[in-house]
């Protein structure tokens, strides 16, 4: 029996890095998505404040395999 991947496209961020939005895709993702394979990050990007950067953001998608 083969399996079907499902993949959605999900946006994130974070105040302190990309890495960590990264994991708050999946975080959140995985409230309502199961078996959750792979994310794939397609852009990165920031909000800039008073000369620093306030919020990391990303643009992934998420993988997981559908039952």
């Amino acid at each position: 029996m083969s399996k079907v991947v499902k993949v959605i496209e999900v946006l994130a961020q974070s105040d302190k890095s990309w890495e960590d939005a990264a994991q708050n895709a999946i975080t959140e993702a995985s409230k309502s998505v199961r078996n959750i394979k792979s994310i794939y990050i397609q852009e990165k990007s920031a909000k800039v404040t008073d000369n620093k950067i306030s919020k990391y953001r990303i643009t992934a998608k998420i993988s997981f395999v559908i039952d």
